[in-house]
């Protein structure tokens, strides 16, 4: 049943580009808080209060009926997020805000019905947190385009917006909110979400800016504002007036994008209107990460190598670093290759030691066995696309030696030889290494093409 009213909204929604919804609030009920429910991940870490998802499912129905009551009579208020770090590249930390399993319920809710309105809004240039999109297509797309010209893109603009998530005008993002919504109910409760504050360290702290990372309702908001803010702006205002600019195209991951350009002077001009553009809606471009990369095809006479010339750099994005290498099978032919960063790798190496040195005196050795087994086909899943079969290789071959390594420090006696845990594996195989996203098929076309000619 809410389904089929989500189908109804985002048919309207497409039908009619102007139109504002109101009433949306009838669609906060029991039953489509019920299949919310249904839908959040289990074995997540509990918030404020400290209630688990089976705690809350106990009683289910006596349990969203009272939420329904309160949200009607407007005396629901979230509860603050608890604040929690996750590890960074360089040692930095990345600040997570955990809600409670009522106010994910309410969120998810809520980000069902805005997704259904915006999802007809966006544009093919953004990928992050959309259904039926992801890293994959995203990463397909960069390669699409810096492949679609004979002579490619001569450099890219790897632009990153620092703290993009903490530094939300929450007065600016309900603004682009009230372009498709009048419901005053429905965008204050939205508020009271963006101010519900977080706890730390038992220490309570306002929220004045800002979505916090961890809400179920966070990714949807985030690209609302920056689809006014940035890719509206790109496709309406700054590719058609750049005059006698060559081609220029963006592809956003959420708040990680980068711009393929022709010239160096265009890539600097751009990038100073990005500066610009961001700072309306009081953001800013991360310094660090931040910067033009000269991404010119070698095959190409070089006329307008900008401040550094020589051999292409390369450029990182959605954990891959982006480079020019010489197809096998077209000699002479140049095609964008891609491989796992190197802080990436060792991150996702990391992870599995510290997993294993935590649980390997805790589970049966079968369970630690199934579990590196989805870890391992998680990671190819992700990373494994055309040109990274070495690195998802390498990164099976480093899990295989510590899984041996730390299988043998369970007691004092070592579990197993070389030899004997290769038979081990033998009869229990490790998931092998698979490209699931094949991205050189239209490479390889258009490389027929051009030789044809």
């Amino acid at each position: 049943m809410m389904e089929t009213k989500l189908s109804f909204i985002s048919k309207r929604a497409r039908e009619d580009k102007r139109m504002k919804f109101n009433n949306l609030m009838h669609l906060i009920n029991a039953s489509n808080l019920q299949e919310c429910f249904a839908g959040l991940q289990k074995d997540k870490a509990p918030g404020v209060d400290n209630m688990s998802l089976e705690d809350y499912g106990k009683n289910l129905q006596e349990n969203v009926e009272g939420l329904v009551h309160r949200m009607k009579h407007m005396s629901y208020r979230p509860q603050p997020v608890r604040r929690t770090y996750i590890p960074k590249s360089k040692g930095k930390l990345r600040p997570l805000g955990i809600p409670t399993i009522e106010d994910k319920l309410v969120q998810k809710a809520f980000a069902r019905i805005l997704e259904s309105i915006w999802e007809e809004d966006f544009v093919s240039i953004s990928f992050g947190f959309r259904p039926g999109l992801g890293c994959q297509k995203a990463l397909a797309r960069l390669d699409s385009v810096l492949m679609s010209q004979p002579i490619g893109h001569g450099y890219v603009i790897d632009a990153d917006i620092e703290g993009y998530f903490d530094n939300v005008e929450h007065h600016k993002l309900v603004d682009c909110l009230r372009k498709r919504i009048s419901d005053k109910t429905f965008l204050r409760y939205i508020v009271r979400m963006l101010r519900s504050g977080i706890i730390e360290d038992r220490n309570y702290y306002a929220t004045e800016k800002g979505t916090p990372q961890g809400g179920c309702v966070s990714p949807i908001l985030a690209n609302i504002y920056l689809h006014y803010l940035l890719d509206i702006w790109f496709l309406q205002e700054l590719r058609p007036n750049l005059g006698s600019c060559g081609r220029v195209e963006i592809i956003r991951y959420c708040d990680d994008f980068v711009l393929c350009v022709e010239k160096y002077g265009e890539a600097e001009e751009i990038l100073l209107k990005l500066e610009q553009r961001l700072e309306k809606g009081k953001l800013k471009l991360s310094k660090e990460k931040t910067t033009i990369v000269k991404f010119e095809r070698p095959k190409k006479q070089n006329t307008d190598k900008g401040p550094k010339g020589g051999k292409p750099e390369t450029f990182n994005f959605l954990g891959f670093t982006h480079y020019w290498e010489e197809s096998q099978r077209r000699k002479g032919f140049y095609k964008v290759g891609r491989r796992t960063e190197c802080k990436r790798l060792n991150k996702a190496v990391c992870k599995v030691k510290d997993w294993l040195r935590k649980n390997r005196n805790r589970i049966p050795l079968k369970d630690i066995w199934k579990r590196i087994s989805q870890k391992l086909t998680g990671h190819y899943s992700y990373y494994g696309v055309s040109g990274n079969f070495n690195k998802i290789k390498q990164f099976r071959y480093l899990v295989k030696r510590l899984l041996f390594k730390w299988l043998n420090r369970r007691s004092q006696r070592k579990s197993f030889n070389w030899q004997q845990f290769s038979l081990y594996e033998q009869r229990f195989p490790l998931p092998k290494p698979r490209i699931y996203q094949k991205l050189y098929q239209r490479s390889e076309n258009l490389a027929t093409l051009r030789l044809s000619k």
